[in-house]
C-alpha cells in the first residue's frame, strides 16, 4: 500500500461522530442496527494498524475491514 486508500471498517456497538479525530480522521457513522462504520482515506498500512489497535483498545468487536481501490 503506497498511496492512500479508502477504507470502511465496521465494528459492533455505537460510537459518536466525535471519535473521528481519534480514528485518524475517519468519518464515524453509527447505524441503526447497533454497528458503527469508520470510513475514509488512510495514508498507509501503519495508519490502518493504528486504527485497528485503537479498536482493540476500546474492546470493540471488529466486524469487517474493506479496502476500496480507485
Amino acid at each position: 500500500m503506497s498511496n492512500p486508500n479508502f477504507f470502511e471498517i465496521r465494528v459492533e456497538g455505537e460510537l459518536a461522530e466525535s471519535w473521528s479525530d481519534w480514528f485518524e480522521g475517519l468519518e464515524v457513522h453509527a447505524d441503526l442496527n447497533g454497528e458503527t462504520s469508520l470510513r475514509g482515506l488512510l495514508i498507509d498500512q501503519a495508519a490502518l494498524f493504528g486504527v485497528l489497535t485503537r479498536i482493540h483498545s476500546l474492546n470493540l468487536e471488529l466486524i469487517s475491514v474493506q479496502r476500496y481501490l480507485e
